[in-house]
């Protein structure tokens, strides 16, 4: 299956003229020996223009290829005019399906005989296609009787088998690169592909998108950056997705934002907000944010609100990596490259004995010259080239946790780029940065981390004085041993520790009397153990 489908996926490649988009000083000898031995597969779109011709390969070639181009399309710095343009239509422009056969694998999948049993005015023509699904329009009758405008999302029939067969491909093709590269270590191409596989195949379970939009939507209820539609759980099933239909701008619109006076220095700086609060302060972010699925609400242009749809793919961080980014973060924006280079350390992402002076010289040398420049200044393609050089420099390995991340910030500094080119991305996102680590080490954090705590100190409360007394009587029990220091310094730790608990419990509960008498307790008991040592 996978030789079959590589002979494809070159067939397309040459057939649509993509290898005379390699300048030919770049391509080695036995690259042109082994393209002149094919030579039945020539060019037979020479009359098309580059970009078309690099989007419709793409088309034919499926999903996985799709959404390469997808992220390519946000990357206007990199590529010429005309192909950004082009692979922009892949957005939500693929070439649908029949809608005859969406309406059969919908009234299939909710168990009905005829759409109309649950749906009124259900277009049969899509209102928008995608990689993965398409999206068609309806009215639903919900429980009270009040008609709602809906979309119906639906798979695309036999996507499965597609996906699987170029995903086997690439997992081959990874082990290949692994054994033969002496890089593999470092660019863990297995571990990356593997991410990509689980992220691909979550996104052909539609009751998993569903739950991501929910969560989405909770955490920026009554926001005014971002708003999530409403999902219709009731109707939805791992092939079929209803969820409120929303009327807003195409992200990717400017000439209609503009024409509705949206301010679109504060779109665009609260599209850098809204990334970092769903990393940061939530953990769960929108990994698909390329413009197919955001849209800019037409109420308030003046206070605009982001749309997002297409909750297929999130990402989710644990405490460490958000810690070690913002820390990063915040030394980049602080331009302390020698702390950068101490935290890549001691993160584990370079090796241990790796040279701390060299390696904050290299970083110094690629991050410096971005630093305050309008976005329409800064080439991020080539300070990812640099970035790049000096990972391999000083054996920096891929983490492939973190590959959904730099592609979204990717996606971001696109959208950034298209509606203001003038944002400060770095000065957006200091503040926010800075204020969500003072939240995690600061004083506040300890109680809020005392106060989630609090239930489990409530369950062990009661069973410490038996501890303490089985302690006790433990050491009071004749045995023949050497002679051992005095246990009671620890028996007093261990009672002024419990009234310092006791004392932040109360405090919690805004007793402040008790909690300052246990406070003093504790105090007193830390003394009196020192004293005892």
């Amino acid at each position: 299956m996978s030789t079959t489908r590589l002979y494809f996926i070159t067939k397309t490649l040459l057939c649509y003229g993509l290898d005379e988009l390699i300048p030919q000083k770049k391509v080695p000898w036995f690259a042109k020996l082994a393209r002149g031995s094919l030579f039945w597969l020539r060019n037979q779109h020479k009359d098309k223009p580059a970009g078309m011709r690099l989007r419709l390969a793409l088309q034919k070639l499926g999903p996985v290829w799709i959404k390469f181009g997808q992220m390519l399309s946000t990357r206007r710095d990199l590529l010429p005019h005309d192909v950004a343009l082009e692979l922009a239509l892949l957005q939500d422009q693929v070439e649908p399906f029949e809608g005859e056969l969406a309406q059969q694998l919908i009234e299939k999948a909710l168990g009905i005989n005829d759409i109309s049993e649950l749906f009124s005015d259900f277009s049969q023509t899509p209102l928008a296609s995608a990689s993965i699904a398409q999206v068609h329009t309806a009215t639903l009758i919900d429980e009270q009787g009040a008609p709602q405008d809906v979309v119906i999302k639906v798979i695309r029939p036999n996507i499965k088998e597609q996906i699987d067969a170029d995903l086997m491909l690439m997992q081959k093709v990874a082990r290949l690169v692994a054994k033969l590269l002496k890089e593999a270590k470092r660019l863990r191409p297995i571990e990356v592909v593997n991410e990509y596989k689980k992220t691909l195949l979550d996104e052909l379970d539609l009751m998993r998108e569903g739950a991501n939009a929910i969560q989405l939507r909770r955490n920026f209820e009554e926001s005014d950056s971002l708003y999530i539609p409403f999902v219709y759980s009731d109707y939805s099933r791992s092939n079929v997705l209803v969820m409120e239909r929303i009327y807003g701008i195409p992200v990717s619109d400017t000439e209609a934002l503009l024409a509705q006076n949206t301010n679109m220095k504060l779109l665009a700086e609260r599209g850098v907000e809204v990334f970092f609060t769903q990393v940061f302060r939530d953990s769960f972010f929108h990994a698909d944010m390329h413009p197919g699925n955001i849209f800019v609400s037409r109420e308030n242009p003046h206070n605009p609100q982001y749309i997002g749809i297409d909750c297929g793919i999130v990402g989710t961080l644990n405490r460490e990596d958000k810690r070690y980014l913002a820390e990063n973060f915040i030394a980049f924006f602080n331009r302390d490259y020698r702390q950068v280079a101490q935290l890549h350390v001691d993160s584990g992402w370079v090796p241990a004995d790796t040279c701390i002076e060299e390696f904050e010289f290299a970083i110094r040398t690629v991050c410096e010259p971005i630093f305050n420049k309008p976005l329409a200044e800064i080439s991020f393609g080539h300070v990812l080239v640099n970035l790049f050089n000096t990972a391999r420099r000083f054996n920096m390995q891929v983490q492939p946790q973190l590959v959904l991340l730099q592609k979204t910030l990717l996606y971001v500094e696109g959208l950034g780029r298209q509606l203001y080119p003038q944002l400060d991305l770095w000065k957006t996102a200091k503040p926010f940065l800075e204020d969500w680590v003072k939240e995690q080490v600061g004083p506040l954090a300890v109680m809020k981390k005392m106060y989630a705590n609090l239930p489990f100190w409530a369950e062990k409360m009661p069973e410490l004085p038996d501890l303490i007394y089985q302690n006790l009587k433990r050491h009071q029990q004749p045995v023949q041993l050497p002679p051992q220091p005095s246990s009671k310094p620890l028996l007093l730790s261990i009672v002024a520790g419990s009234c310092f608990i006791v004392s932040g419990l109360c405090y919690l509960q805004d007793d402040l009397i008790a909690a300052g008498i246990t406070t003093a307790l504790a105090v007193v008991g830390f003394a009196a153990a020192w004293r005892s040592a």
